[in-house]
């Protein structure tokens, strides 16, 4: 593929960018990159070393003449979120992104472009290349699997690091230092059902919410996306209360840090109540698209006639989990006190998916502030806990409460 970043500059940032989205790197899979970075660390004769869980520590020294200054840690991560489009046939495992320029924006078609965090690695190669720029010691730390639960981060030993000051190369607007980060959790909650038969007299239908724009479950959380999980799961809860709706499979989400963009489920209506079936549909799909029109402006929602499927759910675990997603929190729960326009506590209903006999929801929590953290955990566990739901919680990290005090004066 032609490099579409040719004409962009600074031409070495993209020329990195660009051989970063040629090679396949979803989090627990970073074999490849890991090599990249690594040979290129050697072929500029700078001391490379992968340590015991597999991040990458390159070192450059000095400007001769700034020894003596505070060395430099530029820290990123080497994976990236794999989310792709239905309708895209791409394995993250082995295919190359296929990125390109849209006039002030680099896109990627059909799948996420791995922005985060490419082009925190590229700006760190950048830097270790460099001949023209003057620096004290500068040390380019790669971490692995950032994305599903920081175990390079949490495994990095003491002492291996040697620069005083951290750079975290995975923020999102330049020019801004941040003073506060959002901890987080994996809420991880299982039904199970039973399978029942099909009755008589009834129409199947699929069911599709797509054309979300999604986004990052942190970054784009305040920006008010739809979120293609609970647009399905509110057409349904009306559906089975009003017309009768059964459900047989779902599958909506796919990555519990991206804001989900597709949902799909497979539904029977009874015959005698297809047509207001089919009316509240399109009334549905105009009054979501009315209410999310200024952020979602390509929502589609589609209903198609498909054959009878092989199975439903049995009817109790259906009521129960539709009602669940339903009360789930979703979006922004709470913004900071401390910093206008910063969000402090959200959450992410990313996956709701069954298959043999289970259906397996998972949430992202995040929060700056430990205690509310741990509140919304409670919150959600006391929605699904009602609803016969098993739930538990992974990946914890804490957060870090921003403290801001006047110039001159110490907190």
């Amino acid at each position: 593929m032609t490099n579409p970043f040719s004409s962009l500059q600074p031409q070495p940032l993209w020329t990195y960018f660009y051989e970063l989205t040629q090679i396949p790197r979803p989090s627990k899979y970073e074999e490849k990159v890991r090599r990249y970075v690594i040979d290129f660390g050697k072929n500029l004769g700078l001391e490379t070393i992968e340590d015991a869980v597999g991040n990458v520590i390159i070192r450059k020294p000095a400007t001769p003449g700034m020894e003596n200054r505070k060395g430099i840690i530029l820290q990123a991560h080497l994976d990236m979120v794999p989310q792709k489009n239905e309708d895209t046939d791409h394995d993250f495992k082995q295919d190359p992104l296929k990125p390109w320029v849209d006039g002030d924006w680099v896109k990627a078609t059909g799948t996420t472009l791995g922005a985060d965090n490419g082009i925190g690695i590229a700006a760190a190669m950048a830097v270790l290349a460099s001949a023209d720029l003057q620096h004290g010691p500068v040390e380019a730390l790669f971490t692995i699997d950032e994305e599903t639960g920081m175990t390079g981060a949490f495994g990095i030993q003491a002492g291996l690091i040697q620069g005083d000051i951290l750079l975290n190369m995975d923020s999102e607007d330049e020019g801004e230092l941040y003073i506060g980060c959002a901890g987080g959790t994996n809420a991880n909650v299982q039904f199970t059902y039973q399978d029942v038969a099909v009755p008589s007299g009834m129409a199947a239908f699929k069911l599709t919410v797509k054309g979300l724009k999604g986004g990052h479950s942190g970054l784009d959380i305040p920006l008010g996306r739809g979120n293609s999980n609970k647009i399905l799961n509110r057409l349904m809860w009306v559906s089975q209360n009003r017309f009768g709706l059964r459900l047989s499979s779902i599958d909506g989400g796919s990555l519990r840090n991206a804001i989900p963009r597709e949902s799909f489920a497979v539904v029977t209506i009874p015959e005698a109540q297809k047509e207001p079936f089919l009316d509240y549909a399109k009334e549905f799909k105009d009054m979501v698209r009315n209410e999310l029109s200024a952020v979602e402006p390509d929502l589609t929602i589609l209903v198609d006639p498909v054959a009878k499927p092989a199975f439903l759910m049995d009817e109790k675990t259906q009521h129960n989990l539709l009602n669940a997603i339903y009360a789930c929190p979703n979006g922004v729960i709470r913004m900071s006190n401390e910093m206008q326009g910063l969000v402090e506590t959200s959450t992410n209903l990313a996956i709701v998916k069954s298959e043999n006999g289970e259906v397996k929801t998972q949430c992202l929590l995040r929060s700056s502030v430990d205690s509310a953290k741990t509140d919304l955990e409670q919150m959600i566990q006391s929605v699904f806990e009602l609803a016969g739901a098993e739930i538990q919680f992974d990946g914890q990290y804490p957060g870090w409460k921003p403290v801001i005090a006047e110039i001159g004066k110490t907190r």
